[in-house]
């Protein structure tokens, strides 16, 4: 309540103090309601009237000037203890919101696991004989793939008979035992999505089998607060945390550890000598609507169709909430995926993560991706872990209709069977992948899809055989879904290595079976090998080598020697060589093969793929018709444009000599799969057989392509 301070018989402190006591002078009068609001319009421009202005207004409300100075001072104290109170009330909020995130963090303290492999703790002595006899079995396996190989290398060379490398085979204990779960491990790699939601059900079923739905939502909201706030103000500060991490100032940045861990404060994940932490940011512009982008990154079919050569699997485990319709602001999603570039060679990383969308201005959309402990669910690897601390991007809308994308990519992995040193190398030198890896592959893949979005089929692509929109759709399609064939081939899981064949590559040759049934592949076993060398030539020398179809008799089987017409042309963005070909060998015992193929630079090298198909098959593709259930089983090259990051790979693989054209030199990998005709189960001689006739395929390939590459630059 507002009162005058009548009559000048007492101290403005003494009056303060009677008001504070609840107690009223004699003198105290209550002011009329014209009075007070005089008073506290005034108070609102000025909250210490000066003499002048205190007669003024004593005048105008019709009091003496010491009752006026007395009002604002006890104005003055009385705003004082609301704003007092208002900050306690304020602080005693957040002191609670602490004390129930200490309480939480309490609660997940007590499932403590051991720092070294994120299992359960394990008593030092029984934790030592399992180490041993781990060791123990490991030489054992490793003693007995040496015998495989040398068995195998043997019946090549015709050293042996086939019935004497079937019965060598069957004394080999472990060769029996490996073969059979790898097996069913790479079944999933075909598989529809129903079976690959069907393991992780189960995941997720064990996941959350124990504990209250809201509480598990309570606690993924609080981490994914936390891992926004981190994330955005990375995105928004360079210095102290960002530092530029090329020389020509091209926007890319690595974290200044120090820095960051000043304010961010953790501890690793993981520990031990195979552990690397990697940090990038990285902006670009990309020619989609926000909206457009929050959706693809929500979704995890369009996630992996937008990034086909980094994921390779992506699952949604569970939805805690859909978000806002129209721009899915609040989303939060459970996910799995798997990562993998490049060659066997390069291990694959899962993650399982918590995704967050948020948008924060009109326009603005912020994507927080931040690992969840998984470590104690059965489908968890035990060989390559991975954590992502907070991660993400933010996704700015501009006026013409683009956006501006900055991405944040910040892990810790573990690779207890870890890559090959020199794609570590690789992977940790330039990044692989870092943010400019996921802002580029983004960027070309919305290039291709502005393409395939065309309404009209472009002047130089209409002398081909697709005279329809609807069929160069038809066709952009079945090419995309070769493409992510290929590159889940790449991850090989299962694989075994072949140092004894008899090419002479880095790491040797990698094999692995499969079982396909699912649509879109042939059914029966598929034997996949892999090789890698290295060349002393630029990568762009070796990409338009092996994508001109005037040289593709030079290397390619398929074409049985004879030159290839290529009949339909499709350009997938400004760079030529990025395109789609439908290429017909001059095969006259032949005439319904052809080749359907997609070339590619992506940010972490350049892709040739390939696969025979039939002129029946082709023709439900250039017609527009559904093409998911055309059977094709992809090869093809990837051209590693980094060379090499020392000199002793150019020592080793050519003889001491720098590389041809000045360059780094090429890292160049072939796939090839093929069909058996088993269908019921692995029938071991057959397996060697085939085993036998891929690597035939890749070393006359790899050492044809190397010939006719080699004889080009003399």
């Amino acid at each position: 309540m507002d009162y005058s301070m009548g009559g000048g018989s007492g101290s403005g402190d003494e009056d303060i103090d009677n008001l504070q006591n609840g107690k009223r002078s004699s003198s105290y009068k209550r002011l009329t309601s014209a009075q007070t609001a005089v008073l506290e319009n005034f108070m609102k421009e000025c909250h210490h009237p000066d003499e002048a202005q205190r007669r003024q207004l004593a005048e105008e409300v019709g009091l003496e000037p010491k009752q006026i100075k007395f009002w604002f001072q006890n104005k003055r104290t009385l705003l004082k203890n609301q704003h007092e109170r208002e900050n306690n009330s304020t602080l005693r909020a957040e002191n609670e919101r602490i004390h129930n995130e200490n309480y939480l963090i309490r609660e997940a303290l007590k499932a403590t696991i051991c720092s070294t492999c994120g299992g359960p703790p394990f008593p030092e002595e029984e934790h030592e004989r399992f180490m041993n006899h781990m060791q123990e079995e490991n030489a054992k396996l490793k003693e007995e793939c040496e015998k495989v190989s040398n068995f195998l290398a043997r019946y090549m060379e015709k050293e042996i008979s086939l019935p004497e490398l079937e019965q060598a085979l069957n004394s080999i204990e472990a060769f029996s035992r490996d073969m059979e779960p790898e097996i069913s491990l790479n079944q999933t790699v075909g598989e529809s999505s129903s079976q690959v939601n069907g393991n992780l059900t189960m995941h997720q079923a064990g996941m959350f089998s124990t504990g209250n739905y809201d509480t598990e939502k309570l606690m993924m909201s609080q981490i994914v607060a936390i891992a926004m706030e981190e994330l955005v103000r990375l995105v928004r500060v360079n210095e102290p945390f960002w530092i530029n991490s090329s020389t020509n100032q091209d926007g890319k940045y690595t974290l200044l550890k120090d820095s960051y861990e000043q304010v961010f404060p953790k501890n690793n994940h993981f520990k031990g000598a195979n552990v690397c932490e990697e940090s990038s940011k990285y902006s670009g512009i990309v020619n989609l609507s926000g909206v457009q982008l929050v959706d693809m990154f929500l979704d995890t079919v369009k996630w992996t169709n937008l990034f086909p050569t980094i994921v390779t699997k992506a699952e949604t485990i569970k939805v805690f909430e859909t978000g806002s319709v129209g721009n899915r602001d609040g989303a939060l999603l459970l996910m799995y995926e798997e990562m993998h570039i490049l060659s066997p060679l390069v291990r694959p990383r899962e993650f399982h993560i918590v995704r967050y969308c948020k948008q924060v201005d009109v326009g603005v959309w912020v994507i927080t991706d931040v690992s969840f402990d998984s470590t104690s669910q059965p489908n968890t690897s035990s060989l390559s872990r991975s954590w992502k601390h907070p991660s993400g991007c933010i996704i700015r809308e501009m006026p013409n209709g683009a956006c501006l994308v900055t991405w944040v990519e910040h892990v810790e992995v573990d690779d207890k069977i870890h890559s090959h040193q020199l794609y570590r190398d690789l992977v940790n030198s330039f990044s692989l992948y870092g943010a400019e890896s996921w802002i580029k592959e983004l960027q070309r893949m919305c290039q291709r899809s502005v393409s395939f979005f065309l309404e009209r089929i472009p002047i130089h692509e209409s002398r081909g055989v697709i005279q329809t929109i609807e069929g160069r759709k038809g066709v952009m399609k079945f090419a995309h879904r070769m493409v992510k064939m290929f590159c889940e081939c790449l991850t090989m899981t299962g694989q075994l290595e072949f140092q004894h064949l008899s090419l002479d590559s880095i790491g040797g040759v990698r094999v692995s079976v499969r079982k396909t049934t699912s649509t879109g592949q042939p059914n029966g076993m598929v034997v996949a090998a892999a090789t890698t060398l290295w060349l002393p030539l630029s990568a762009d020398k070796v990409f338009e080598f092996l994508r001109d179809p005037t040289k593709r008799s030079q290397w390619d089987v398929l074409s049985c020697g004879n030159p290839v017409h290529e009949i339909a042309h499709i350009s997938n963005g400004l760079y030529p060589g990025n395109c789609i070909s439908i290429i017909q060998p001059f095969i006259p015992s032949e005439n319904h093969t052809l080749i359907l193929q997609e070339s590619f630079t992506s940010p972490v090298g350049s892709y040739v793929i390939y696969a025979a198909t039939d002129t029946t098959s082709m023709n439900v593709a250039i017609r527009g018709e559904d093409s998911k259930e055309l059977q094709i089983l992809p090869s093809g090259f990837v051209v590693c444009s980094k060379g090499q990051p020392n000199v002793t790979l150019e020592e080793t693989f050519n003889n001491g000599n720098s590389s041809v054209d000045g360059s780094g030199g090429t890292l160049l990998t072939l796939a090839y799969q093929i069909l058996t005709s088993s269908t019921n189960g692995i029938d071991k001689p057959l397996n060697m057989e085939s085993v036998a006739t891929v690597n035939t395929l890749l070393s006359n390939t790899i050492l044809k392509v190397k010939e006719a590459l080699m004889t080009s630059t003399t």
